[in-house]
């Protein structure tokens, strides 16, 4: 529905990925962004897969469902913004001559040609200029992002069987990002690993802006499923027993399944601090033209990172990876850039769940945007 006296309709964020869909829904008031309505449902195996739509008409139900029973105020909008599978899309910061905004419209998709790994007839592209710390620059720096056509055109063409209008689609990472990071403004180079139930995202946020991204083949559903094959059980009871033991290391009474479940886990949290420490590497050497006042850390070396995603509810994940990678790790607060009223009046529910939700926050908080 339209606002009293807005021509600009109500609009709700919808965060599609391989194994949920989550919805989340924001007001203004007063001022301030406050979530009204949200709701979470399940996807089954094999509905989406690595980003890809396969079971377009059990998708549809699913978004149905989903919309029809959410917490909180019922949704009559059509209006939506979804996301796109980052292992699907393609971003990369790139440096232009400095030149007038019309210019540079017709410049980038050409410069972008050199770096997308797909023929430009294939990709849909946007871009932004990055604003710099520093003012003082001989060019301009432009975050560059592509998605595959055939998948953002099978995402439009779900949403609209499903009744809903996109009004915009996003690459995950960067509603993540609008969430996590204080005003959108960070002085420090600062990764965001958001680790889902079908993969982790690895976000490297600076100055302005997401400075560079990749998927992680590493999945909070491995765990779960790895969990159920070791010690026979079901999927459900893997599922409770990963989030009640976990893998502190802080020294309690333990027992054969503590032991057990950790001994499951532990390989899989292994090979995602592999991952996470190889693109740490990679980041740390090349330059990524983050323009900062002159400090010892220069902009180049990470000393924070921030851990989301519904894969972080498992026990002792953060002291593991500091200890693992030697690099302070502590959890997002999906609530930062949101007033203490809104995250008080807001369903406990929600509460509770919030860091699984931040992509969907993400959507959510762009679609307020005009």
């Amino acid at each position: 529905m339209f606002n009293f006296l807005s021509l600009e309709p109500e609009t709700f964020g919808l965060d599609i990925n391989d194994t949920s869909l989550k919805v989340v829904k924001l007001r203004k008031k007063r001022g301030f962004l406050r979530p009204v309505s949200f709701n979470e449902k399940n996807i089954p195996l094999g509905v989406i897969k690595d980003g890809i739509i396969k079971d377009e008409k059990a998708l549809i139900k699913i978004i149905g469902e989903l919309l029809s029973s959410v917490k909180g105020e019922k949704i009559n909008t059509k209006y939506v913004v979804a996301s796109l599978p980052e292992e699907k899309s393609f971003s990369q910061v790139i440096q232009m001559p400095k030149m007038a905004k019309e210019e540079l419209k017709s410049a980038v998709p050409f410069e972008a040609e050199n770096y997308i790994p797909l023929p430009a007839d294939q990709v849909y592209l946007d871009f932004k200029e990055i604003n710099p710390v520093t003012n003082h620059l001989d060019h301009l720096d432009v975050l560059v992002v592509a998605v595959e056509k055939v998948i953002a055109d099978s995402y439009v063409l779900v949403l609209k069987k499903s009744g809903l209008i996109p009004v915009a689609l996003e690459v995950e990472t960067q509603a993540i990002a609008r969430v996590l990071i204080k005003d959108e403004t960070s002085l420090e180079p600062v990764v965001i690993v958001d680790f889902g139930g079908d993969s982790a995202d690895f976000i490297v946020f600076s100055g302005y802006s997401v400075r560079f991204t990749s998927s992680i083949p590493v999945s909070s559903q491995q765990i779960t499923n790895k969990i159920s094959k070791d010690l026979g059980i079901s999927l459900k009871e893997a599922e409770h027993m990963k989030k009640k033991y976990g893998i502190s290391s802080i020294k309690t009474k333990s027992n054969h399944r503590t032991k057990a479940v950790k001994k499951s886990l532990t390989p899989i949290l292994e090979e995602l601090v592999k991952e996470i420490q190889k693109y740490l590497d990679f980041y740390s050497s090349q330059d990524f033209h983050e323009h900062f006042p002159d400090k010892p850390n220069k902009g180049g070396k990470i000393e924070k990172i921030i851990l989301s995603g519904g894969g972080v509810n498992l026990k002792g994940i953060d002291e593991f990876l500091q200890k693992k990678l030697g690099v302070a790790v502590g959890f997002g607060d999906p609530w930062i850039n949101f007033s203490e009223s809104a995250k008080n009046s807001t369903l406990l529910d929600l509460q509770k769940e919030s860091l699984s939700f931040t992509t969907a926050f993400g959507l959510a908080m762009r679609s307020m945007e005009k």
